[in-house]
């Protein structure tokens, strides 16, 4: 594979636009759309629909304002940079820090995940299947960006097609022309106990559980400061997300809520509605989609946490070591650092009591709503400069700034729902202790570097790494 050249010391910029398309439009698409959705489904019946549409409205606000400094400012730090230059040096640390730790843990969660299907179709250990699926990864990771452009675009490929696919024949099944169809019409909506057979409380409680399924939305605007054209890339991904997010979200989870009811989804939502249509081999249909998924996530996992943790070094956050690139830009030492402590965290999952790996997931169960409230925060402080000196990139927050702050009340209010929901207290209270350790790290850590205003101007010189 050709790699475009860098630099020297900086990260490679192979990543074609149809990866970065790709990366934009299949990067909403993760394997909690897949295994997550029936949880959400059983817990607020057909109204899950709003429960998604509340999340997803979230996250579009959150990728245009992402989108605004990152079309302005391209760089794989993305809004970890984009706090420190709004917020001040802490905010920087503590984003990038609590960022990456996200995606360290989602590498065992997903290698698991695959190890499962793996064994269960094919045999063997489990374990020996989540080894060798990380190690596949982890060295199309080390080889080039490009390899990881690749893998994704396949990856992202084989999604769209089984969403869009289930989605065409779910709708063919509701207005009752696809044949062999048991099931037809969208009378499950309101059967057997109405749209809203749990209350409004049940939406709120699902939309806590889907907004994390979401998470992935904003990796474009760190895979494309390693493309040739970031700027354009971002900007497609940006303008695109309310009619990838609307149609992957909500239109399969519509044929789901229509067409079986809401309390029936034992063998998951998604296989649970292919069965009642008669499609023969689902199962194994959607063994195949959500090892896709599962294997998809992974790869970005360890791409994304391995540039964040370049970028903290690149910044003085992170250990210097974490800055050493191949020939062919890739942060190697980054790769493999990010994939052994995944890993660990696999091995943990067979070795280690249930309770504590649980309690290490739970570490993280809030860590997307504190990135996006940072994004909003910084957004809304660069949003004021930028306007103020005339800059116009070339994606523009909407209704600036009285969307931007309804944005973070939004969020709060979010927060503090969690902490009043049993089922997310244990989330709330674990991801607020990590964040609380982190934050006074990344303070005390300021202090004793040296002002704000210091640490901006290192950064200014160390940031360009595209």
């Amino acid at each position: 594979m050709t790699t475009t050249k860098s630099e020297p010391g900086s990260l490679g910029a192979s990543l074609k636009p149809r990866h970065i398309t790709m990366i934009s439009i299949a990067g909403v698409i993760g394997a909690g759309l897949f295994v997550g959705s029936a949880t959400a489904i059983e817990a607020a019946g057909p109204a899950v629909i709003i429960s998604y549409a509340l999340a997803g409205t979230l996250v579009v606000f959150v990728m245009r304002m992402l989108g605004e400094m990152a079309t302005a400012n391209p760089d794989t730090g993305s809004f970890s940079v984009y706090s420190e230059r709004a917020m001040g040096r802490w905010a920087g640390f503590s984003v990038g820090w609590l960022y990456w730790w996200f995606w360290v843990l989602v590498i065992p969660v997903e290698a698991t995940a695959a190890a499962s299907i793996l064994s269960r179709v094919i045999g063997s250990e489990q374990w020996v299947w989540a080894l060798a699926v990380t190690l596949l990864l982890t060295a199309t990771n080390l080889a080039s960006v490009g390899n990881y452009g690749e893998f994704e675009f396949w990856f992202a490929l084989i999604k769209v097609v089984a969403i869009v696919a289930f989605i065409v024949i779910g709708v063919l099944a509701i207005v009752g022309v696809f044949p062999g169809s048991d099931v037809s019409g969208v009378s499950k909506l309101w059967e057997p106990d109405g749209f809203l057979p749990n209350g409004f409380g049940a939406v709120i409680a699902a939309m806590l559980t889907t907004m994390f399924s979401f998470m992935g939305s904003e990796i474009v605007t760190i895979a494309a400061a390693e493309s040739p054209d970031p700027a354009k890339g971002i900007s497609k991904a940006v303008n695109s997300v309310i009619w990838r997010i609307f149609l992957f979200y909500i239109g399969s989870i519509f044929v789901v809520v229509a067409l079986v009811p809401y309390d029936r989804l034992d063998d998951g939502s998604y296989q649970t509605v292919l069965q009642a249509i008669g499609i023969p081999g689902s199962a194994r249909i959607m063994d195949i989609v959500v090892l896709t998924a599962v294997a998809s996530c992974l790869n970005s996992a360890l791409y994304t946490a391995s540039r964040m943790l370049f970028s903290l070094g690149a910044r003085g956050d992170a250990p210097s070591v974490v800055r050493r690139l191949t020939g062919n830009g890739v942060p190697w030492v980054a790769v493999i650092a990010s994939m052994v402590l995944g890993f660990l965290a696999v091995v943990g999952n067979y070795v280690l009591p249930d309770k504590i790996f649980g309690y290490l997931l739970a570490t993280s169960g809030a860590v997307a709503l504190f990135i996006y409230l940072a994004i909003a925060v910084s957004q809304l402080r660069l949003g004021r400069s930028m306007r103020a000196s005339g800059e116009t990139p070339p994606v523009r927050m909407w209704l600036f700034p009285y969307a931007t702050s309804a944005v973070i009340v939004f969020i709060v209010v979010v927060l503090v729902l969690m902490a009043f929901d049993e089922n997310q207290q244990q989330a709330i209270s674990f991801s607020v202790a990590l964040a609380v350790i982190i934050v006074a790290i990344g303070i005390y850590r300021q202090r004793t570097l040296g002002s704000s205003n210091a640490a901006g101007d290192s950064t200014t010189e160390k940031d360009s790494i595209v």
